[in-house]
């Protein structure tokens, strides 16, 4: 979509309202892997192994289809444009070019106070980004969440997105196609949706390069602030108390406040990405060195590797766990589908 060439992206639109003008890398062919987190690669993998994982996706999909998943998501949003929400759409006209994703993604904008956004579809991704969101962020930061999902587009990881999202809704409601085998899989998906988020992240960053911003971003959405409210430094001394607390007690909170959850918490998310941009694999990619698409993603025994100070190998014995659950439930759950 575009070439190497540094160039200037336009306004910052930052909360002043006073317009800046930046010159960002055009990560041009960038794959999808020089941002995916080692332990995203891990938690999928595991997933992937669990008995009847792919006959309970099958079902769901073959339940709803593809157009009225769509349908479902978009009919009480509006369609981003040149005429409809103009300066959403160029900020996201800019993530795009940025990341150099290979087409433009139908964005909505939803109205709902929460903040949030989500990349969803099955054949045809598209992204819905909450109204509350574009109240609660800048120019940058709003920039930072679309680039966000466009990563999870390009990183194949809407299909399995959005079952997750089909499953909660369905176990809460009792639905019976929601039996022990399907939520076995839900917990799977809700492992690895968090792990998902890191490598998303990574990638929002790549789309902003400048990790002020980002930062800037977790801090609202985790205290719903403006900036003269809050201090970001002391934010992210608090992203790193979390991190490095050594209370074997305190691990075992962290992992029951995260069981249910689909986004990690945005103090472990800063954290990590300060880990990211420490490494030095930032700044690397920004400089243009890194893997284009069509070139072999590192094998999964190296991303094991690689994922020793993250926490990919307690990805792999979570789930294996969650195999075993599985293997228990498989044969009555596919039992009965088949009546």
């Amino acid at each position: 979509m575009a070439d190497e060439h540094d160039r200037p992206e336009g306004r910052g639109g930052g909360e002043n309202g006073q317009s800046s003008t930046r010159a960002r890398r055009v990560l041009t062919d960038i794959a999808p892997h020089a941002w995916e987190h080692p332990a995203d690669k891990a938690a999928l993998q595991a997933m992937r192994r669990i008995p009847v994982f792919d006959d309970v996706l099958k079902k769901i999909f073959g339940f709803f289809g593809e157009k009225p998943i769509r349908l479902a998501f978009q009919a009480d949003a509006v369609r981003v444009s040149e005429n409809q929400f103009p300066e959403v759409y160029r900020l996201y006209r800019e993530a795009l070019r940025t990341l150099d994703a290979p087409e433009e993604y139908p964005l909505f904008m939803s109205q709902t106070p929460m903040v949030n956004a989500g990349a969803f579809g099955m054949e045809r991704p598209f992204i819905i980004l909450n109204s509350g969101t574009r109240i609660l962020l800048d120019d940058e930061e709003l920039q930072f969440v679309m680039a966000h999902e466009i990563a999870h587009i390009m990183s194949d990881h809407v299909l399995y997105k959005t079952m997750t999202v089909l499953l909660i809704n369905l176990a809460n409601m009792g639905f019976p196609i929601v039996g022990l085998a399907a939520r076995a899989v839900l917990v799977a998906l809700l492992e690895w949706s968090r792990k998902s988020e890191l490598s998303c992240d990574r990638a929002g960053l790549l789309a902003t390069q400048d990790p002020e911003i980002v930062m800037r971003a977790m801090l609202k959405m985790a205290g719903g602030a403006q900036k003269d409210e809050t201090s970001l430094q002391e934010f992210i001394v608090q992203a790193e108390e979390y991190r490095e607390s050594g209370d074997v007690a305190d691990q075992v909170f962290k992992v029951l406040n995260l069981l249910g959850r689909t986004h990690p918490f945005h103090v472990l998310r800063v954290a990590e990405l300060r880990d990211w941009i420490e490494s030095g694999e930032y700044d690397r990619i920004v400089r243009g060195e890194y893997a284009r698409r069509g070139e072999p993603d590192p094998v999964y025994q190296e991303d094991l590797k690689a994922a020793a100070s993250a926490y990919a190998e307690g990805a792999k014995d979570f789930l294996d766990s969650v195999t075993e659950a599985a293997k228990r439930a498989g044969s009555d759950f596919m039992s009965s589908l088949r009546r």
